[in-house]
């Protein structure tokens, strides 16, 4: 393929853009990076609406394209329909962004199986569902197309209490390989971003000591922010990774680079 000039190496005008779980957080920080780079942003939402609304809001006021769309990622019917509804409106999804999922606590003495199943099923199933129906779109369409799913550095590093989650990311990293082998003949690129921890408000005050050990820890001094997420998926999903599939991006700050022992 033609190799694109370096000054539209990161512009994706002419793209739809779906992410999962955008009305909060990081998935807020892609659905704005997306924009700003030219894609029409469908920013998916469950339970955050109003979050969701306000993202629309702050892209269509920065001169951008995006909708709301509600669904329950759970459900195949609810995928395949929210897929159906961002072709109609924004058009075929070219890049997808997975990054809907749950985050809680649990030991493995503790946890009850239908709470470990439910962060398996938001942080690992979701995943599936959403390329799968995305994947048959663009199959149908005839189009290339950009996958990123958002795992953790968690899928290879051990956190207390987390088994579940931990299990369910390292499935994910694994999935994106897969799905890279099996979806290249058609056009599409899949790519992981692992994050490792990403300030929010009121994190330092909640878990100082996990803030302190972590920024101790990382070489370059300090939390991810949600855009360095962004920046990330933003990369990946762009013509500056063309050649890119079937890859892991670690955005750390480097802490992973920490001696064992």
């Amino acid at each position: 393929m033609p190799t694109p000039p370096v000054a539209t190496l990161l512009d994706l005008t002419g793209t739809t853009a779906l992410v999962t779980g955008a009305g909060t957080g990081i998935g807020t920080g892609i659905a704005l990076r997306l924009a700003e780079a030219g894609a029409r942003v469908a920013v998916h939402h469950r339970q955050s609406r109003a979050g969701a609304e306000d993202v629309v809001a702050r892209i269509t006021q920065a001169g951008g394209q995006a909708r709301a769309f509600g669904a329950d990622l759970a459900r195949a019917a609810d995928v395949d329909a929210l897929v159906r509804a961002v072709s109609a409106t924004l058009g075929v999804p070219d890049i997808v962004v997975n990054n809907a999922g749950i985050y809680p606590l649990g030991t493995i003495i503790d946890v009850e199986f239908d709470e470990w199943q439910a962060v398996v099923t938001a942080n690992l199933g979701t995943v599936h569902l959403v390329t799968q129906a995305a994947a048959r779109a663009l199959r149908e369409a005839g189009r290339p197309g950009a996958i990123v799913n958002i795992a953790s550095i968690e899928a290879s590093n051990v956190a207390p209490a987390h088994s579940h989650y931990s299990a369910a990311k390292a499935g994910v990293v694994m999935y994106t390989k897969s799905a890279a082998r099996e979806l290249g003949p058609l056009g599409i690129r899949v790519n992981a971003v692992s994050p490792g921890l990403i300030g929010r408000p009121g994190l330092a005050e909640a878990w100082p000591q996990g803030v302190q050990a972590y920024t101790a820890a990382t070489p370059l001094g300090r939390l991810g922010d949600f855009e360095d997420v962004a920046d990330a998926c933003l990369f990946l999903a762009s013509p500056a990774a063309r050649w890119i599939t079937g890859a892991e991006l670690v955005v750390d700050g480097g802490v992973l680079t920490n001696r064992a022992y």
